[in-house]
């Protein structure tokens, strides 16, 4: 094994612990179990409130109009672009796309234009000062982008990766470092975890098929969150099996779906178009998979040395989510609930799955129904449809399936349109149908057994 200073596993060590603490480590709250990073952006959020939506729609103008004049200036650096190269040339589908949510931020913020679009649960919902998805996004993306690194730059992924390379390979077909966006996205929050996967995509540790995978299979909701839908279904005193069951689901969707279409047929290349390396998660002679982990955690570390880098490197996350992420999801999280609030097509799509319902024994199938698809627009809607059904048994499969099915497009959707992992629109529908019909028979057999 190579010899590193002392100061190279301090390097590795109280970084990493900082970074634990921060992204991992769930604290009681007022509002529940929150992890560190959550709980800042909550207390910056309540500052902000008065000013927050003003800044939302400055930075998404600025995200829109910096685009377009990137339109009219040819790029001088292809190899290395500059921070501005990577957060305003962009084509021109996304260009319009941010101009959209420019459009809506501002129609909820200034009051005018339809009421469909200003409407309290469609882009009034995401604006929300107070508690709204897109604005507190702005506080979670400073304190994520900001304190990532301390998980990501100083080894902390490279000496986790290569001791669980034997349970995340083989059961997930992803990388043994998976491992750690997965647990940040189940105790801490999914959209932390879908940052870190796109930012370990970007520089060159996930492939595409690895970060499609980690993205939509790790990404889940918090436990916080997971009791809020429960008491909204008047199932709280069943926490402990309906926790265990959405576990059951995400283990199961989680080795099922990198088997089967769209991301069995995802490129398995790097972001430069290289094909995937194996060999980088072979032991080599001598050294077993602590000691390995160990010296790609100080090789890491040794090179992580300088706190200006850091700095660059949280504030190119930070502005990178903030003009390049948070407008993707005001765009299509408001499209998303319009469809759901004002029309009847999430009903119309939800009767397919009423004979499915019925024939796994399910009470009150019709109005069920809807619920198996409203979730694509919010993760929170299926229960608040589903929480006038009488039985308890639907409800509890509402509720497990609602949170399982994890691609929200007023969330993780959203959010993964915005990054850099290849999923596309159309992926993403797919996805959220087979991650639906998959958990479905698994939470009506516990519920059966339950009541």
């Amino acid at each position: 094994m190579k010899k590193y200073p002392t100061s190279t596993y301090f390097y590795f060590i109280i970084p990493s612990l900082i970074g634990v603490l921060l992204f991992m480590t769930p604290v009681l709250t007022d509002a529940g179990w929150k992890v560190p990073i959550a709980i800042l952006a909550n207390l910056l959020a309540g500052i902000l409130a008065p000013v927050i939506s003003y800044f939302t729609v400055s930075m998404f103008a600025i995200s829109a109009i910096g685009a377009l004049i990137a339109k009219c200036i040819p790029r001088k650096n292809t190899k290395e672009p500059s921070i501005l190269d990577s957060l305003f040339y962009v084509n021109w589908f996304w260009t319009i796309i941010r101009l959209i949510g420019l459009v809506f931020a501002s129609m909820v913020v200034f009051n005018f234009g339809p009421a469909a679009i200003s409407n309290e649960n469609t882009g009034g919902l995401l604006m929300d000062p107070n508690d709204g998805l897109v604005t507190f996004l702005f506080t979670i993306f400073l304190f994520a982008g900001l304190l990532l690194p301390f998980l990501t730059n100083f080894g902390l992924l490279e000496f986790f990766g290569t001791m669980m390379v034997k349970i995340m390979r083989p059961l997930f077909k992803s990388p043994g470092r998976s491992s750690v966006d997965a647990l940040t996205s189940w105790v801490g929050d999914g959209t932390i975890g879908v940052l870190m996967t796109s930012k370990q995509y970007e520089m060159g540790n996930y492939t595409k098929k690895e970060s499609a995978i980690i993205a939509t299979s790790f990404s889940v909701v918090s436990i916080t969150f997971c009791i809020v839908v429960l008491e909204t279904v008047h199932l709280e005193r069943y926490f402990i099996p309906y926790y265990l069951t959405v576990v059951l689901c995400g283990i199961v969707l989680a080795i099922v779906m990198p088997r089967i279409y769209p991301l069995a047929k995802k490129e398995d290349t790097y972001i430069d178009g290289t094909p995937v390396d194996l060999s980088r998660e072979q032991l080599p002679e001598g050294y077993n998979s602590v000691t390995h982990g160990l010296e790609n955690a100080l090789t890491v570390a040794h090179a992580n040395r300088s706190p200006g880098q850091f700095l660059k490197d949280g504030f190119r996350n930070v502005l990178d989510l903030w003009i390049g992420v948070a407008p993707i999801v005001m765009a299509f999280g408001t499209t998303a609930l319009m469809l759901a609030e004002f029309t009847n097509i999430f009903t119309v799509l939800g009767m397919p799955f009423e004979p499915i319902l019925e024939v796994l024994g399910l009470p009150e199938a019709s109005e069920a129904a809807q619920t198996m698809v409203v979730g694509f627009a919010d993760m929170f809607l299926p229960s608040i449809l589903g929480a006038g059904i009488e039985a308890e048994t639907t409800r509890f499969v509402i509720a497990v399936v609602s949170v399982s099915q994890l691609i929200y497009m007023s969330e993780v959707g959203g959010l993964i349109l915005g990054t850099k992992i290849p999923l596309k629109f159309f992926d993403l529908i797919v996805l959220f149908l087979l991650r639906t019909i998959i958990s479905l028979p698994i939470a009506a057999l516990v519920a059966h057994i339950l009541f």
